[in-house]
């Protein structure tokens, strides 16, 4: 019995069988490559996080203690991979003679590293001339002397004679921050610039030279192999704060550890943990709209299997055996389409990841989704078989008519209470300064709140119950309406009163296609307006970071000035604006100021609303115009000292005839949020002129350059123009896009909502398509009454087509309004990962376009198909 009940399933209905579970592997396949990301993520993110991170930890003796036994401490540690000495001493000056003239520099920094270092840690500097095999000279230190190769240097001591040495190479240092950090600096004491003049010299002459100079400290700079650390970076952040109390604790507090490794985990942890969050965000959504799908189309059939249930109970079958040959049927169909999602998503996750996605935990995700497929599919196909069985009479089985009760949900009013719960929570949650992950800076403490999720989540599940209510209760009152409508477009003439009628009387199941399709437009619609809204803002962040499409970067000692005008002549510059960048003490802090011409900045580079607290870039600068001695201060300076606008303020700037801090009288007249090239926290914003009057220097640190073309070639027109030994540090917005790009939010964000938008463009049409093609039993005593009455074929059509438009049309344009919704619901949620936030959606009209494409194409080829179908059936 068994055999033929199976072979007429693959004789009769096999394609049918396939449509219909098309949905479960559709959903097991997203589901399992949401899962394989979220786990493959996971995994790296540590690594991904400190790929950058030069020289793991930076220990310095404290005076009097023994460096060697510290040293020796170091190299115990499990997981060490390599330990250098690194001598600082702190000179005078530097002094040469070239071109017949003599240069002398200001304070100075001397170098002594051992043979093993670069080998070691070879990212912390990058030979642009000559030769490492020697003494070398920092970019700038060469341009600030204008040193080259094979030229003597004179090192003036603060006390002692001078020494001399030979230039064998000039060199960058990329990493001079850390390199010359201030480890352990006691509070208050703020951060300090590197210097500007450096020369690195080998270990044993900085010996031969200085080891009696009373300014030497001495460094052990240590790299760790990391493969223990955690994949998580806040967890991994936890671990290494240990591992340093740890050490410190086994030399008895005789050594400072400048944990540059630490550091960079504290400052990705809360990017590392919105990766997370957006899984849940974004992804969960996706995976509930599979399972809605993946219910519907295995739903959308239940009159047919109504009517064949009831033909084997009137042939002597009793319940048993029909619920067995209907679970056997079930379980093959949901079998196959767990198998088919499963290998689907292994395979999109090989393209995607490579080897990775053949880890154990990955495979497990897939395993599971599998599972979970098959059990969701058979459970959808057994258990209303089983609640037909046990409660429906024969001739109840063989009619389809729809039952006149309301649902549960409808009864109490659940649409409406997650809509009000939704607003709450969103209200709550988006409100002022609000954070979804509050990942404290140096605090090892995180947290998360989940609650947040709970306001998307109920949003969509109110929406669209919500829809079913109204289009249900609109369909079921407007026959006439229909009727009307129907007429009017010319899809039905003289049976536009049964076509009315019958898609009247079918309002439950047409209001559920309009939902299920309303979903699909929605998710899809919400996806795409996200993504393309945060690679906006990354573009943004770009220009924040780099500060123009190109910026070319000096110090006091190589000011910009005297290349502005060569740069504003070349080839595809629109603008060339200097900027100067100095250094102010506000209280005890020590900040980053910038002098601009607020009447001129805004030709080079964006100057945003969203760059001040006021969202008025125009106003902002208009006052710091007319107040010569106006300042603007960033939010966290203005919280931290209580400011007004229009208080009084004293700053400390160095004065460049003296080389002293002296107090200079501004005047607060703006918030600025952020600002071109400025730090993400403290910050000044002054008049150029004003600074220039005040400090007795006009020298200008900056140039910001708008490209008309590509600013990636500009700049390296610029460089080329410049030389490698100018002093001058070029960038540009491309290569600052790219790093922004890599970070952990935006790779794991590209990532799912690629995948995202694919899977939505496939639900899409299988929400559209797939739902009007397996439902065709609902449709046949419509169509059989109207043949009866004489319609024909095109009139039969017609039928169908009014019903495919009443639930695209009304579905798509829902659809797309619940998707803006979400979509500016998750921006706001999930600010923390726009920097600054976006002023408004950007919304992508192709593929907003190419989703209503895929919902038309998906309609016509199931009406076409429903329609040949119905006319063999109601021939038949």
């Amino acid at each position: 019995m068994f055999g033929l009940w199976i072979k007429g399933i693959f004789k009769r209905r096999a394609v049918q069988i396939v449509l219909a579970y098309s949905g479960v592997a559709i959903a097991v396949a997203l589901i399992a490559l949401i899962g394989v990301f979220s786990v493959i993520s996971a995994s790296t993110m540590t690594q991904r996080a400190v790929a950058q991170v030069v020289v793991d930890w930076q220990v310095q003796p404290k005076p009097g203690a023994d460096s060697g036994a510290i040293k020796t401490a170091l190299e115990a540690l499990h997981s060490i991979r390599a330990v250098s000495q690194v001598d600082y001493a702190d000179m005078r000056a530097l002094q040469a003679t070239t071109g017949g003239t003599v240069q002398t520099t200001g304070a100075a920094k001397v170098l002594g590293i051992d043979a093993g270092y670069r080998s070691a840690f070879p990212e912390q500097m990058r030979l642009l001339l000559g030769s490492l095999d020697g003494p070398v000279l920092a970019q700038q230190t060469a341009a600030n002397l204008h040193a080259g190769i094979g030229d003597s240097i004179q090192i003036l001591r603060r006390d002692g004679a001078p020494s001399t040495i030979t230039v064998a190479g000039i060199v960058e240092l990329p990493n001079a921050d850390a390199l010359f950090q201030s480890i352990r600096a006691p509070a208050g004491a703020g951060p300090t610039a590197p210097p500007d003049n450096v020369v690195i010299l080998p270990a044993t002459q900085w010996s031969t030279l200085f080891a009696a100079d009373t300014s030497r400290t001495v460094q052990f700079h240590a790299a760790f192999t990391r493969a223990a650390l955690a994949s998580y970076p806040d967890t991994a952040f936890i671990e290494e704060a240990r591992q340093v109390r740890n050490f410190e604790a086994s030399v008895a507090g005789q050594a400072l550890v400048g944990d540059n490794l630490g550091a960079r985990l504290d400052a990705v942890r809360g990017d590392a943990i919105y990766a997370r969050v957006i899984f849940l965000f974004l992804g969960l959504p996706a995976a509930v709209l599979a399972i809605l799908l993946t219910v519907s189309l295995l739903l959308a059939d239940r009159d047919r299997k109504s009517r064949n249930e009831a033909l084997l109970r009137i042939r002597g079958f009793d319940r048993s055996t029909i619920l067995r040959l209907i679970a056997s049927e079930e379980a093959i169909g949901a079998a196959g389409a767990a198998i088919v999602g499963s290998l689907a998503a292994l395979i999109l996750s090989a393209l995607q990841f490579g080897t990775a996605s053949l880890s154990s935990s990955a495979l497990m995700w897939i395993a599971l989704s599998g599972i979970g497929g098959f059990a969701v599919a058979l459970l959808c196909g057994v258990l209303p078989a089983l609640r037909r069985l046990r409660g429906e009479t024969v001739l109840r089985g063989r009619t389809s008519m729809s039952r006149n009760s309301d649902p549960l949900w409808q009864r109490l009013w659940l649409d409406l209470i997650f809509l009000a719960g939704a607003a709450v929570i969103f209200l709550q949650s988006a409100s002022s300064n609000y954070q979804v992950v509050l990942a404290p800076e140096g605090v090892t403490a995180t947290a998360v709140d989940y609650t947040a999720f709970l306001s998307p989540l109920l949003f969509w599940v109110g929406s669209v119950l919500l829809t079913i209510r109204l289009a249900s209760w609109w369909i079921g009152r407007s026959a006439k309406t229909l009727e009307a409508t129907a007429t009017r477009i010319g899809l039905a003439k003289a049976t536009a009163p049964s076509v009315a009628a019958g898609l009247s009387r079918q309002h439950r199941r047409i209001a559920g296609g309009i939902a299920l399709v309303s979903l699909a437009f929605s998710f899809a619609v919400a996806a795409s307006i996200f993504n393309l809204t945060y690679n906006g803002q990354t573009r943004v962040d770009a220009m924040l970071t780099n500060g123009a499409d190109v910026t070319v970067t000096g110090s006091t000692a190589t000011p910009v000035g005297p290349v502005v005008q060569t740069i504003q002549a070349m080839p595809g510059v629109v603008a060339a604006v200097p900027i100067q960048h100095r250094f102010a003490y506000v209280g005890n802090d020590l900040q980053d100021i910038y002098g601009i011409d607020p009447t001129r900045i805004g030709k080079a580079t964006a100057v945003e609303d969203a760059y001040f607290a006021n969202k008025n870039a125009a106003a902002t600068l208009k006052a710091l115009e007319t107040n010569p001695d106006g300042v603007l201060v960033s939010q966290e300076t203005v919280n931290d000292f209580q400011l007004a606008i229009g208080d009084p303020i004293k700053l400390r700037l160095q004065n460049a005839k003296t080389h002293q801090y002296e107090a200079i009288s501004f005047k607060f007249v703006g918030v600025a949020l952020e600002f071109p090239t400025a730090p993400k926290d403290s910050f000044l914003v002054a008049n150029a002129s004003y600074l220039a009057t005040q400090t007795g220097s006009s020298a200008h640190e900056v140039l910001l350059v708008r490209s008309l073309g590509d600013p990636k070639a500009l700049a390296a027109a610029i460089r080329q123009d410049l030389g490698s030994t100018s002093g001058y540090t070029v960038t540009d917005l491309e290569s600052a896009f790219h790093i922004i790009a890599s970070s952990l939010t935006a790779v794991d964000l590209g990532r799912l909502t690629t995948v995202e938008i694919a899977f939505a463009v496939v639900l899409l049409a299988a929400a559209t398509g797939l739902m009007l093609f397996l439902g065709i039993a609902e449709r046949k005593r419509t169509a059989e009454i109207l043949a009866a009455l004489g319609a024909s074929s095109a009139e039969i059509g017609g039928f169908l087509w009014s019903e495919a438009l009443l639930i695209l049309v009304p579905g798509a344009v829902i659809g797309s309004l619940i998707g803006v919704l979400a979509a500016d619901m998750l921006v706001k949620l999930l600010s923390g990962i726009f920097d600054p936030p976006p002023e408004a959606l950007s919304y992508p009209l192709i593929q907003l376009i190419g989703f209503a494409l895929v919902g038309v194409v998906a309609t016509v080829a199931a009406v076409q198909i429903a329609r040949l179908r119905l006319a063999r059936e109601v021939d038949a």
